[in-house]
């Protein structure tokens, strides 16, 4: 049975960052790709990065370039998306997804998700 849990989000002031992790189960990080979203309340889910089967890494929002970056341990079957520099607007529930194919950057194309994880911004 194929599974996804996002941990590590928390509580982090404006300038800080914070590490969240999407640890995989039920398959392997070399057969599908990882997309990362985020959600804020009354705002519609969107990509943000995704790290591919193949393992490259591509950023879908221009509002994380520079900030955010998605790696994968294959060995923890984890992958992990370290945020930089938050803002406050970066608040939002981060969820991972997996797709047994190249990245893509509408969560439509995805059909496995964790149950998010809540990062929250704030001074």
């Amino acid at each position: 049975q194929l599974q996804l849990v996002e941990s590590g989000g928390e509580l982090v002031q404006p300038g800080g960052s914070l590490r969240v992790s999407c640890a995989a189960s039920g398959f392997t990080l070399d057969t599908y790709s990882i997309g990362w979203f985020r959600q804020a309340p009354g705002k519609e889910r969107h990509g943000i990065l995704c790290s591919s089967s193949t393992g490259r890494s591509y950023t879908y929002d221009a509002a994380v370039k520079g900030r955010f970056t998605v790696s994968r341990d294959i060995a923890k079957n984890t992958v992990t998306l370290q945020m930089n520099s938050l803002k406050p607007e970066d608040t939002a529930v981060y969820i991972c997804a997996a797709r047994p194919a190249l990245c893509h950057s509408d969560y439509k194309e995805y059909n496995s998700w964790g149950q998010g994880t809540q990062v929250t911004v704030s001074s």
